[in-house]
């Protein structure tokens, strides 16, 4: 999968995605996704296969598990783990869940 399909799986949720942030925030709840670092397979001093590490981060204003399942099931229909982890962003008084995937190859 790459970057852009990545992006175009986000936008068929419904919800409002951008790369790393808004220029104005949408109402909650919303997707931001962007590139965290690089896992590549190297061997012989060569880059075999590309393993680009993002995080897709959903903001909500109070628990929402429809809309985290509905990111879950795209993942799940894309056959692609993941790792999710919740934080409460007091600042700006909402819930940020992080999912961390992986996109080989793209």
């Amino acid at each position: 999968m790459t970057q852009a399909e990545l992006y175009t799986a986000l936008k068929s949720l419904g919800l409002p995605v951008a790369y790393s942030s808004f220029a104005t925030s949408p109402s909650p709840p919303f997707i931001t996704y962007q590139f965290a670092y690089d896992n590549d397979f190297m061997a012989d001093g060569f880059n075999y296969a590309e393993i680009s590490n993002f995080q897709v981060e959903l903001y909500t204003k109070i628990k929402d598990q429809v809309a985290e399942k509905l990111v879950q099931d795209k993942f799940k229909e894309l056959k692609m783990p993941y790792r999710k982890n919740e934080a409460w962003l007091d600042s700006e008084k909402l819930i940020q869940i992080i999912y961390e995937i992986q996109l080989i190859g793209g």
